[in-house]
């Protein structure tokens, strides 16, 4: 299971099956929907997609991929804002997202990438259509072992929850000191909330220490161990940080293994853990957390909120420009 939000043309993305925002009729439309029928061909897209249509809002079809880099193309049909209610408007959107991920995983498919559908010439309101792609994808892959990639194809298109981008922005302007300076390496590990005196206990008294043992043993042995003392499961780690299965199983068969920063993040994320047990397990990995860097100013945001909620992290790290957990 991973989830993402990049910026790319979705014809070029190596997944499995690419969705399209179609219309009921599944014929070559504009935009997104007409780029997608191009790369594929055209011709051969809508003679695979005529004994499909009529379908309903809400509905999806798997077809062909043919000359597109995904194998398959998923068509979808989103509803129309102007023609029914919000609620309506609600469930069908949801509809749509989720017959997509059920195709995709009933064809024992790895990975599915999706447009903002309806987001675009059917008017559904940017943030609405954001938000509930977002939280259906979310749902949907708490059960399910899926890669799902949201690609926006212009960031005129995406706009999230501002109470979000003000708390982060109030945040960074805290450790910003004007729009033409560096970042500023702090003496405490962050700034609101974080005495000095409390950062300097947490540096000497080793906060995993008691959890897990000393800084020699091994990283995947500490994170087992912090599991175990978390009261956690397997599962409930890596789908909270956002980590695929595969993944966390070389994590858990040890034989070495070291993680990059942003992984060892995302496991700090998924544990739950505050900041200065963060700070610990980075050191362990040999890392840190840097005011230098804006990443890991906004994921310091979001551990001192005590939100791990990996989705809303990681909508805040695209509009900013920084990438993803």
């Amino acid at each position: 299971m991973s989830f993402t939000i990049i910026r790319q043309d979705i014809t070029t993305v190596k997944v499995d099956a690419i969705v399209n925002a179609a219309d009921r009729s599944l014929s070559i439309g504009g935009g997104v929907s007409g780029a997608i029928f191009q790369a594929a061909g055209a011709k051969e897209l809508e003679e695979a997609s005529r004994p499909f249509a009529p379908i309903e809002t809400g509905e999806a079809v798997l077809l062909p991929g043919f000359n597109l880099p995904a194998k398959y193309v998923i068509q979808t049909a989103g509803p129309i804002y102007r023609d029914h209610s919000k609620s309506e408007n609600k469930r069908l959107l949801t509809k749509a997202y989720e017959s997509s991920l059920n195709l995709a995983v009933d064809h024992k498919l790895h990975s599915v990438s999706f447009p903002l559908i309806s987001g675009g010439i059917y008017g559904y309101p940017l943030k609405e259509a954001l938000a509930i792609a977002v939280a259906t994808i979310k749902r949907f892959l708490v059960d399910h072992e899926l890669k799902v990639v949201l690609v926006i194809f212009d960031k005129s298109f995406y706009s999230i929850d501002q109470d979000l981008v003000k708390g982060v922005d109030a945040y960074l302007a805290d450790i910003y000191v004007d729009k033409d300076s560096k970042w500023l390496r702090l003496e405490a590990p962050y700034v609101q909330g974080y005495p000095e005196e409390m950062a300097k206990q947490s540096i000497e008294n080793s906060p995993l220490s008691d959890l897990v043992g000393n800084l020699d043993e091994p990283f995947s042995e500490t994170i087992l161990k912090l599991i175990d003392a978390k009261g956690l499961t397997d599962v409930e780690v890596y789908k909270h940080a956002n980590l695929s299965r595969k993944l966390f199983s070389k994590i858990r068969a040890g034989h070495g293994y070291m993680p990059s920063k942003k992984t060892a993040i995302a496991l700090a994320i998924g544990l739950k853990l505050d900041l200065a047990e963060t700070d610990d397990l980075l050191e362990r990995a040999g890392f840190t957390l840097s005011h230098a860097v804006k990443f890991d100013v906004i994921i310091e945001y979001f551990i001192v909120q005590k939100n791990y909620d990996v989705f809303e992290i990681n909508q805040v790290l695209f509009q900013y420009d920084q990438p993803l957990l």
